[in-house]
């Protein structure tokens, strides 16, 4: 209609507010994210595959034109798009501004060729201020930030399809490499590596009760030096366990005796020095998109995803500014708001005569945006918010909001005395023993941004407790004081802590690896590639992570350089303000130029690959772990055993981490009494040996055939000789072979039957093994139509089976307990419904958007939320127990946000690309030459050796197209 204008968001939860505050003439829509990416190399039409764009989707030798095709998911969108604009007059771009948005507006224009005017509309927050303030102030599409993200993307691409492939031939198949994701893989595995390599050191230290007269407050103080040398504390020594400086290290004989020299009668204790300073602390910076994820992890326990998550709910929906953002910055409003809202809260001298400012901390910060606070210029408190926002969504919220009031509030301030002891020994062995003790308090007289919020801290090693508020009574110097209780304490050094996604995220940014909006993916995308697990909050690496890492520092070194990864963002923000083009850069970093090694050339030239040196890991001398396709094992050297000898192999348990196989902790597991092949005892019914094994898949119970006897008399002698000799002409000739028999595949496989999740294989007996040798068990036949009904477990668990009909048991040990009445009474329930729903582990109230009630399941792959119609996984770190009614709607419209999942390869079309080409495609087996198939050829020695050739010379280009079919590793 005249006068209507589009305007094009990312995410659909933006629409209605947005809607709302613009009123009418203006219809939006939402994009839900990019529309286009580069098209898989599988994908690309016949006519183009043996060109420029066969390897990778992009043209490396012109300029590295990318081939751009719309996603599966973003057909039906782009459709609806192109049909919006036939009737508006102007286009309004009003993705995120950064990278990412500016590129997503690109690929828009790309894609739907407007011919009304196209403006660029940006906001940092969903307010009606803020959205006015967007409209009445567009501007051009910033081709510089869009060059940056395609720059970005490509070499992503490079990356992945070069490097990954290597992993494959050399590690293992489905690995994958990442600009990001390598970089982070390899600091938690060198954090691992620090901690194998550490040896503990012990000392012992003392603390003392003191007193300044009999019946005064006592206070604890700490031994500081002996005879004017300084005692060891856990700082004083290296990883290795030696001392690094001069301290004196008492080990428990020698602190005992100063205890004991201490408790003496005439042991003096004086106060000899006494010092009072002021106190004074500031407030932390408002949240950045990095110190958000830290913080969050700390108080809330939130993943880096998770956080992200329920920070997008809150700016979508008009809570909070835009969450990624590098900026500590706040807005003249922002600043008025938060002082004026601190004051009305907790008084007027609570904020500073001036307003604060942080500068950024971060290398490679970007200041597009503002810092992370709430929306508009008016702040509702978290009590008052109450009544909007529920579970996490309030939580976070809370977090942000007490940061940022805080951030502008003023200085804590106090006071902090440190004393000074002198304990004197007059008696017995350590007579003339000078020790020194020391004590401190802190007491704060004016808490200031306190009030509001407190920052947490990382775990530190080998740190004291930070000092509480404390109070020390009234000493003057000189003054006597009396010995009560002395303690002396053992220590241990501790090795580095593991990573916590927060504390990553910190080194990350110090390092300047990535950007602070992709960590979450990063973090994620190595848990769930297997290269990480986590531990409560630590992140352990796998030993399939340190094969990766060492053929990546061995061959790859620049890409997982910490350096590298640093300069890039640098780079990228060169081209960002156009001070470089893509293609030059890109031209620099894969085809190199001067002293400088391009990627293709590094991988031309990788040279032999020792995999099974870069999959092994020393344990000892005669024990080495190795990383194989089912899993690490230990290889143990048998000095007596001949050269070609296969070597013992043990398994190492899954939940081991690599830091705790120890030389010890190897060797116990090499000694360990194997619990496989445990004989239970015969089979009553067929006499067979049952036992129990451990295999590939877990433990399991099978059937052995009994040992064989004796050879019966009636054998024919030909079944035992190889030669014999003809009685009449006594001509020696081959024995006759009998018939052949069976072979083992055709023979009758033994009964196997794989133990519940709940059993332990030590504690298995032979009444069990038999249950479950005989599943299915037939609970008893249905009374109308006399089918047998079977309690089994299958792939999805314990279940029912009645014909074709089936019923999911509660469990494996129902399987066994469940009887005809039980079965029935489950049959008799809907397969789909009042069953299910009794089964749910919540229930809500109906989904505004389908209207049908939501439930929190526990499915196949953990727990989820569904309507019936929509599934959405619960994220990891989010547990059943936190997921209210708001944020299981959040969780349904941003899974239906994201649309339906992609669909197998052969189903999907080409559309058109950037590249020029609107031809649809579709491979079919059927255009593939027959006669290859058919040939037949006869090999030769020469004709071998020409295979082999071939194969070498088209190892690397087969192993890209492999790359095609498996998840790029690439980093968001």
């Amino acid at each position: 209609m005249p006068g209507n204008k589009l305007v094009i968001v990312e995410s659909p939860t933006k629409v209605k507010s947005i809607e709302k505050y613009l009123g009418d003439g203006y219809t939006v829509e939402a994009s839900v994210g990019h529309i286009r990416d580069l098209i898989e190399p599988k994908d690309i039409p016949a006519e183009k595959k043996r060109g420029a764009f066969g390897q990778f989707g992009v043209d490396v030798d012109n300029d590295f034109q990318p081939y751009y095709v719309v996603s599966d998911r973003a057909r039906s969108v782009v459709t609806k798009l192109k049909k919006l604009l036939k009737g508006a007059d102007e286009l309004l771009l009003a993705t995120d501004e950064d990278r990412e948005g500016e590129a997503i507006a690109w690929h828009l224009l790309e894609e739907l060729k407007p011919k009304v005017p196209v403006k660029r509309m940006v906001f940092h927050e969903i307010t009606k201020d803020a959205i006015e303030q967007a409209k009445d102030n567009t501007r051009d599409l910033d081709m510089s930030l869009v060059d940056a993200q395609e720059t970005r993307r490509i070499l992503d691409r490079l990356y992945g399809y070069e490097v990954s492939p290597v992993l494959w031939r050399k590690v293992r198949q489905g690995l994958s490499a990442g600009r990001v994701q390598s970089p982070a893989t390899r600091l938690i595995v060198d954090r691992e590596r620090e901690r194998m390599a550490f040896v503990a050191a012990s000392y012992w230290d003392l603390t003392a009760q003191l007193s300044a007269e009999a019946d005064a407050q006592e206070f604890t103080a700490r031994l500081n030096r002996v005879d004017g040398q300084r005692v060891a504390s856990g700082r004083d020594f290296d990883d290795r366990g030696q001392l690094k400086g001069q301290a004196r290290v008492f080990d428990e004989a020698a602190v005992t005796a100063l205890v004991d020299a201490l408790r003496q009668p005439s042991t003096t204790v004086t106060v000899a020095k006494l010092e009072t300073k002021p106190f004074s602390r500031r407030p932390s910076a408002p949240f950045t998109t990095s110190t958000l994820q830290q913080e969050a992890a700390r108080k809330l326990r939130f993943t880096a995803r998770q956080t992200m998550s329920v920070a997008q709910s809150l700016y979508e929906n008009g809570h909070i500014t835009y969450m990624r953002t590098d900026s500590t910055a706040l807005s003249t409003q922002a600043v008025t708001a938060a002082r004026k809202q601190a004051a009305a809260l907790y008084g007027a001298d609570s904020v500073p005569e001036k307003p604060r400012a942080y500068a950024n901390k971060s290398k490679n910060a970007q200041e597009a945006h503002e810092a992370i606070r709430p929306a508009g210029d008016t702040w509702r408190t978290p009590a008052q918010m109450a009544s909007t926002l529920h579970g996490n969504d309030l939580r976070l919220f809370e977090l942000i909001w007490k940061r940022t009031v805080a951030s502008q509030m003023a200085d804590a301030k106090g006071q902090t005395a440190s004393v000074t002891i002198n304990a004197a020994v007059h008696d017995g062995e350590l007579d003339g023993t000078l020790a020194e003790l020391t004590a401190s308090g802190t007491v704060i007289t004016f808490r200031g941004f306190l009030q509001a919020y407190e920052e947490s801290r990382d775990e530190e090693r080998n740190a004291d407790a930070a000092p509480a508020e404390s109070k020390l009574p009234p000493l003057k110097e000189g003054r006597a004081l009396a010995i009560g209780e002395v303690e002396a304490k053992g220590h241990e050094t501790t090795p580095p802590p593991r990573y916590t996604e927060a504390s990553l995220v910190k080194r990350m940014e110090e390092l300047g690896v990535g950007r602070p909006s992709t960590y979450a993916a990063i973090i994620s995308t190595i848990i769930d590639r297997g290269y990480v697990v986590t531990q409560g909050q630590a992140l352990v690496p796998n030993w399939i992570a340190f094969a990766v890492v060492r053929l990546l520092e061995d061959h790859f070194g620049d890409l997982v350089a910490y350096d590298f990864t640093a300069e890039l963002e640098n780079d990228l923000d060169r081209i960002a303000d156009g001070e470089e083009t893509r293609a030059d850069w890109l031209k620099g970093f894969y085809f190199g130029g001067g002293d400088h090694r391009g990627l293709r050339e590094v991988v031309d030239n990788l040279g032999e690959i020792d995999a099974r040196a870069i999959s092994s890991v020393p344990i000892s001398d005669d024990i080495t772990l190795r990383v194989g396709r089912y899993g690490p094992y230990l290889e143990v050297a048998d000095p007596d055993a001949a050269p070609d000898a296969t070597p013992r192999r043990v398994n190492v348990p899954p939940d081991l981490a690599p830091d705790e196989l120890t030389v010890t902790k190897a060797r116990e597991l090499i000694d360990a009494p194997v619990q496989s092949d445990r004989e239970l005892g015969l089979n009553p019914v067929n006499g067979k040996l049952v036992v129990v094994k451990d295999g590939r898949f877990g433990p399991y119970v099978t059937e052995v055939e009994p040992e064989p006897g004796p050879a019966p008399e009636s054998m024919d002698i030909t079944d035992a000789v190889e030669e014999v000799v003809d009685v009449e002409t006594g001509e020696v000739r081959p024995a006759k072979k009998p018939a052949k028999r069976k072979s083992a595949k055709a023979a009758e496989k033994p009964r196997t039957a794989s133990l519940f999740k709940t059993m332990d294989a030590s504690g298995v007996d032979l009444e069990t093994a038999l249950k479950l040798l005989d599943l299915p068990r037939t609970v008893g036949e249905d009374p109308e139509s006399g089918e047998p009904i079977l309690a089994q477990n299958g792939r999805y668990g314990a279940y029912l089976k009645k014909g074709t009909d089936t019923r999911s048991l509660p469990g494996e040990d129902a399987i066994f307990d469940i009887d005809l009445a039980g079965a029935l009474e489950l049959f008799a329930q809907p397969k789909y419904g009042a069953r299910r729903a009794s089964s749910a582990l919540k229930e809500f109230e109906a989904d505004p958007v389908s209207g049908k009630p939501v439930r929190v399941k526990d499915g196949r792959f953990g727990p989820y939320v569904t309507d019936g119609v929509t599934n959405a996984t619960i994220p990891r770190g989010e547990s059943v127990d936190e997921i209210d009614f708001e944020r299981a709607v959040q969780l349904l419209a941003d899974k239906r946000a994201k649309g339906p999942a992609k669909k197998p390869a052969a189903a999907r079309r080409t559309t058109k690309s950037s590249a020029g080409t609107t031809k649809s495609t579709r491979t079919t087996a059927a255009k593939k030459t027959s006669a290859a198939a058919t040939k037949s050829t006869t090999t030769t020695a020469g004709s071998a050796a020409k295979a082999a050739t071939t194969k070498a010379a088209t190892s690397r280009s087969a192993a890209v197209k492999k790359a095609a079919s498996a998840k790029e590793g690439t980093d968001s």
